[in-house]
């Protein structure tokens, strides 16, 4: 598939780099500004479970060894 869509890119290789960099980039502005928010909604990952650590029995505060 890729070397199908290199062929097809008119140029060099340097131009072909150029136009194939473009692409990617477009394609990933999509993705990050169209999809992913659409998707965001629906799928919701950070609504996942939170644990919170137990509380401390300490009374002391010192946070260095010995201290």
């Amino acid at each position: 598939m890729y070397a199908w869509i290199w062929r097809r890119l008119p140029g060099a290789w340097p131009a072909k780099a150029a136009a194939a960099l473009g692409i990617v980039l477009a394609v990933a502005a999509v993705l990050w500004y169209v999809a992913f928010p659409r998707l965001e909604t629906k799928i919701q990952f950070d609504h996942g479970v939170v644990q919170t650590p137990a509380p401390s029995t300490s009374t002391s505060t010192s946070t260095i060894p010995g201290g």
